[in-house]
């Protein structure tokens, strides 16, 4: 039986809004840096094609993924107005529940930044069971959460400014 893959990056250029003058903060977890570093290329490369140039884009590397709470929530009291702060990471289940803490650690933590900021913070943590996992979905066979990450950014990024 054959499986068909999709590339979930996919995604209809002209749908998202010109970001030329938008900034944006992204917050990347040091721990499995191999995946995290390609999630970071992908949102950055997806935000500069979308207009947004290099030095709007602040970036702020944290130890692990618990971190990227505090990290996100540094941004957003960033002097320079964001738009965005776009969170990414990488935790991989184990033998133990450390998973479980950290993945509902950081998603009671970013949905808080939402309740309680004036602009989206947007989720982009894999939680995966393996390595693989991780990998088909940092610029593997399932596209790049980065890319995915940035484009939500940039149209809640949008949707924010136009209330």
């Amino acid at each position: 039986m054959a499986t068909a893959y999709q590339h979930l990056s996919d995604y209809d250029f002209d749908s998202v809004p010109d970001a030329s003058e938008m900034r944006f903060g992204i917050v990347v977890s040091e721990w499995n840096t191999a995946i995290t570093e390609k999630l970071l290329e992908g949102a950055c490369n997806t935000l500069e094609r979308h207009g947004v140039k290099a030095e709007n884009i602040v970036i702020q590397r944290v130890p692990g993924s618990f971190e990227l709470v505090f990290g996100a929530k540094k941004l957003a009291g960033d002097k320079r107005r964001l738009e965005a702060v776009i969170v990414l990471g990488c935790v991989v289940k184990g033998d133990t529940p450390h998973f479980n803490y950290v993945c509902s650690g950081v998603t009671q933590g970013i949905t808080e930044l939402n309740l309680t900021y004036d602009i989206p913070f947007i989720f982009g943590l894999l939680t995966t069971d393996s390595m693989k996992q991780a990998e088909e979905r940092s610029g593997g066979i399932f596209g790049n959460k980065g890319d995915e990450a940035a484009v939500t950014a940039i149209k809640m990024a949008a949707m924010n400014g136009s209330f």
